[in-house]
């Protein structure tokens, strides 16, 4: 099992945020200080209140806005769900870090969440992800010829 802890302002505002996305959270491991958010079967983010966060942390926490010290990368199961999800973060209060990003067996968008964190949101072409990218990618051969 994989658990993400990041600090978050206002957890109920980041809660709501994040169920605008499509989240859920599992109730057991959520209270006033912290909510767990599933991610997939064997990974969860856990969203803790500062208080909280810093009874783990054993150095001061970093402000999200002003310093990056992660990225926060899911997939989703097709390309127009890249669009769906951004959008929903968009319109629920996050900024666009960065428009699509598109390489053809992979494409991605990227948001601050409410806090500042960054997230991108991605879809892998299936073959790519068990065989890896190299097929579906131009060669550097190509990339590097005339046009």
């Amino acid at each position: 099992m994989l658990f993400v802890n990041i600090p978050v302002a206002d957890l109920e505002r980041s809660k709501a945020f994040f169920a605008k996305l499509g989240f859920s959270f599992n109730p057991n491991f959520t209270d006033e200080t912290a909510a767990c958010m599933l991610v997939g079967e064997q990974a969860s983010v856990m969203l803790l209140s500062h208080k909280k966060f810093a009874e783990f942390a054993k150095l001061p926490m970093a402000d999200p806005a002003t310093h990056t010290l992660a990225l926060y990368c899911f997939s989703v199961s097709s390309r127009e769900e890249v669009d769906a999800v951004a959008e929903a973060a968009l319109a629920a209060g996050g900024v666009e870090a960065d428009g699509l990003e598109d390489y053809g067996f992979m494409c991605s968008r990227s948001f601050f969440d409410l806090d500042g964190h960054g997230w991108q949101v991605m879809w892998m072409d299936p073959a790519a992800a068990q065989n890896g990218p190299e097929e579906f990618a131009p060669s550097m051969q190509d990339a590097d010829a005339p046009a």
